[in-house]
Formats: C-alpha cells, sequence, structure tokens
C-alpha cells in the first residue's frame, strides 16, 4: 500500500510546472547547446531549426560592452553545467570561459576554426606608456563580415552532424538556406555602398569608437582610419582627441561612429570641434531571440547609416 502512495506522489510530482525533463506538450530535450555570443546564439538557432529535442541557450554576454573583462554569472555556469554542446566565437573572444571549459565535458565547437582572421587592430588607451588592454594577436569581431559568419555556419553545420548524424539532413538544409540569406545580404550591402558613389560622394574614412568594426570595413573595401575602443569611464586621451581631430579635417569626414551600447562623449567633443555628425552602429551582440533576422537587419542598418552618413541625405533606405 505504502509502495503505491509513493508512486502515486512522484507520478503526480511530475505532472506540477518546473518537474521533469518535459512540458506538457513539448518535446523531450535529448541535446541542449549553449553560445557564448548573440551572434553564435542566432546562427546556431537557425541551422538547428526543426531538430526536434535540441535546445539552444545563450550566455548572458550581450550585457557586456567588452567581452574581454566578463565574468561568468551563476546563471551563466548552471547553463554551462548543463550544457552538451558548447558553441564559442573563439579566436580568443571567450577568455572568461577558461576554467569553465576545464570543469565540462561538453562538445565545444570552435566557430573560428579554420577562418582566415584579420589582426587586431593596435588602436588601445595608455596610461604611463603600458597598455590597458591586450586582446589577443586576432581581431575577433568577424561575424561583422557576412563571408566570415558563412564559415560560422558551415562549421556549425559540419560539427552539429557529426554529433547528431540522425538529424544531418535537417541541417544541411538549414544551413544551405542560412548561406542563401547571407549571400543575398552581401550583394545588398554592396549594392548600398556602390549607390553612394552613383551620388559622386565617397566614403574618405571611418572613424569609430569600438575596435570591432574591422571586418566590416575591410568587407566592402572602407577605409578605416581610426578605430577607438572606449568604455564609459575610460574615455580617449587629450591627444587622442587632437588627432581624431585632425583627421576629421584633413579627410573632410561628415561623419563619425559610435557603438550602439558605446560611450559617445569623446565623439561629441570632436563633433562640437568639428561639425560633423555623430552616428551608431551596431555590433550586434544582443538582441531579441526570434530569428536570425536580427542579424541580417543590423548590418543592414550599418551599411544604411553609414552611406547615408557620408551623403548627408537618405540615399538608402
Amino acid at each position: 500500500m505504502r509502495k503505491r502512495i509513493l508512486c502515486l506522489i512522484a507520478a503526480l510530482l511530475l505532472l506540477l510546472p518546473g518537474c521533469g525533463r518535459t512540458r506538457p506538450g513539448a518535446e523531450e530535450t535529448r541535446l541542449t547547446v549553449v553560445a557564448t555570443t548573440y551572434p553564435v546564439y542566432l546562427f546556431v538557432s537557425a541551422v538547428t531549426a526543426g531538430v526536434e529535442g535540441v535546445a539552444v541557450e545563450r550566455l548572458n554576454t550581450g550585457e557586456a560592452s567588452c567581452l574581454h573583462d566578463y565574468t561568468l554569472s551563476v546563471q551563466d555556469m548552471k547553463k554551462i553545467e548543463q550544457a552538451d554542446v558548447i558553441a564559442l566565437n573563439g579566436a580568443e573572444l571567450e577568455e572568461f570561459m577558461e576554467d569553465a571549459l576545464d570543469a565540462s565535458d561538453a562538445f565545444v565547437i570552435d566557430c573560428s576554426e579554420g577562418m582566415d582572421l584579420l589582426e587586431n587592430l593596435e588602436h588601445h588607451h595608455e596610461e604611463g606608456g603600458e597598455e590597458d588592454h591586450d586582446h589577443g594577436h586576432w581581431d575577433p569581431h568577424y561575424w561583422m563580415s557576412p563571408m566570415h559568419a558563412d564559415h560560422m555556419v558551415s562549421r556549425l553545420r559540419e560539427k552539429l552532424c557529426e554529433i547528431d548524424p540522425e538529424h544531418e539532413r535537417t541541417y544541411e538544409e538549414n544551413a544551405v538556406q542560412v548561406s542563401t540569406q547571407l549571400g543575398a545580404l552581401d550583394k545588398e550591402l554592396t549594392d548600398m555602398f556602390a549607390a553612394l558613389n552613383g551620388t559622386g560622394k565617397e566614403i574618405t574614412g571611418l572613424i569609430t569608437f569600438h575596435d570591432g568594426f574591422q571586418y566590416f570595413a575591410w568587407a566592402y573595401g572602407l577605409p578605416l582610419l581610426e578605430s577607438i575602443e572606449e568604455e564609459a569611464g575610460s574615455e580617449a586621451s587629450a591627444h587622442e582627441i587632437v588627432e581624431i581631430t585632425e583627421l576629421v579635417r584633413e579627410y573632410d569626414i561628415p561623419v563619425i561612429f559610435t557603438e550602439v551600447n558605446g560611450s559617445d562623449a569623446t565623439a561629441k567633443a570632436i563633433s562640437r570641434e568639428t561639425g560633423c555628425e555623430v552616428a551608431q552602429l551596431t555590433m550586434v551582440m544582443d538582441g531579441p531571440d526570434d530569428g536570425l533576422s536580427n542579424y541580417l537587419e543590423g548590418l543592414r542598418s550599418n551599411a544604411r547609416t553609414i552611406v547615408n552618413g557620408f551623403a548627408g541625405e537618405e540615399v538608402v533606405r
């Protein structure tokens, strides 16, 4: 009798919210993939779309302006502990993950493996002749180029097929769809910059207040004159402000760019001094979880902002 009562209690507990591995009407999770950054999350979600039993989660890294200073939260640690697969941006971006990865038995996918990377920009704030930040040899912001992002997708597809061969066909089909979207985006952005040439204007040089736009500039042949990594409370030095002001005047630059979540104090000071405009670009490091369109629109918005800023009018919409 007692045994029957215990079995009944156990069965009732499984029906309560939060008990057991599934919700009523939901499929059982057999493979949990944790993405370390928002872009990786968007691409993993796109490649695994429609595959039964795959849950994709992401760490809280979107809240940080600089991942090199990021510290894993308790929630992050719980996700890592429960992960079957951890998908990394790589290229030395996730230094904060070293200890957690050592303690984890999850399968690790490094999206940057086999990728042609650009060397890190050597523009850092200096105090006492020493660099404040050492961000490694390679620039890890490669997702800002659609073609580098396509490599990410290929890498994810390859490793997910290896881990979960039963659903290889779906991974392959999803990857083809994403690759097609990235190719179309690349052409669209190329056409946007070509439209600027049709106005007789040109991009004389980009000045950005985040060091993450090198791949975007490289992808579309944009001259990147200066890139200052500036965070709140760590604005550019007086010497840097003078240098940037001189560049704005020398190259007749009508607009300089801050990052959406970054500091704009120095940019506004230079704007007051030179009369140039200040516009925002996005690194696509955070956003809603509702699809790859957030990445596509982020890069599209960057191209639109740059073109219209140098044209001085709305050339592309």
